[in-house]
């Protein structure tokens, strides 16, 4: 099976802004992204199946790129981020987050997930639509889970997987 997992468009926050889980606003640019997102996923032949995270910047992405009845699934939401949603990085510090960026893979941010708990529910996602008769999925989601889907797939390792994230409105291939 072909799984193409294409990344939610920018974001309108300030950089360094930690937004995970939180509903954020597209950037204005929205439209002339999502055109080119379209346009490059249009050229890999039709889905038999299309799914998306429940968060608008990727639903609004799927509905324009004509698949408004993408299956939404909590499982491809970007990784929850607790206490630290809508935070800039640069003020979350202490011990905790010492304790985070020394492992974030094994690490919960408090009140929130590890990159391995995103991952455990990714890979889940993705070993369930590996019994499913697919020749071809689209998967609307975030960097994050892009990120899990390329270990998935053995493309990276976790210690490598945010050393080269999929641009926003990119995609990547895996195949299941």
């Amino acid at each position: 099976m072909e799984v193409i997992l294409v990344r939610h468009t920018s974001v309108d926050v300030p950089p360094g802004t930690c937004y995970g889980q939180t509903d954020v606003p597209l950037k204005d640019t929205f439209a002339v992204e999502a055109a080119a997102t379209r346009a490059s996923i249009a050229v890999l032949g039709t889905p038999d199946a299309v799914f998306t995270s429940p968060l608008s910047r990727c639903v609004y992405l799927a509905e324009f790129c004509g698949y408004p009845d993408a299956v939404r699934d909590a499982r491809l939401l970007e990784m929850n981020f607790g206490d630290w949603e809508m935070r800039l990085y640069d003020s979350i510090v202490g011990p905790e987050a010492d304790r985070w960026y020394e492992d974030y893979i094994n690490t919960a941010v408090p009140g929130g997930e590890s990159f391995m708990m995103q991952y455990n529910r990714v890979t889940a996602f993705l070993d369930e639509l590996r019994a499913k008769p697919y020749a071809r999925v689209l998967i609307f989601a975030h960097g994050g889970v892009l990120a899990c889907a390329k270990i998935f797939a053995g493309l990276t390792t976790p210690k490598e997987a945010f050393f080269n994230l999929t641009p926003y409105g990119g995609h990547i291939c895996i195949a299941l």
